[in-house]
């Protein structure tokens, strides 16, 4: 019977960094124009549509209010607030501060 030994076990590869999905997901928001609500890191809460985003930001275009540019590492939740009563949530992946 062969034992389990420590050493000998298959060690599992981390998960990808980057899937790709916040991308597609930012993506549908931006084409759809979803209402959302940014919660920043200090815990201020900006709402609008994402218009533009790219691998670093994103920009917030807001009813009667300048738009944003918002740095993703700065983010701490995307919420939508659209019609629909179901309510997702994005949590950017944490990236190095280089």
């Amino acid at each position: 019977m062969p034992t389990d030994h420590p050493s000998r076990r298959r060690q599992k590869s981390p998960p990808p960094g980057e899937t790709g999905q916040e991308a597609l997901y930012l993506r549908s928001l931006s084409d759809r124009q979803v209402p959302v609500q940014v919660k920043l890191a200090d815990g201020e809460v900006v709402s609008g549509w994402i218009e533009y985003f790219d691998d670093r930001m994103i920009r917030l275009t807001r009813e009667g209010k300048p738009n944003l540019f918002i740095y993703k590492n700065q983010i701490r939740t995307i919420t939508e607030h659209g019609g629909r009563r179901r309510t997702r949530v994005l949590q950017p992946a944490a990236e190095d501060n280089r």
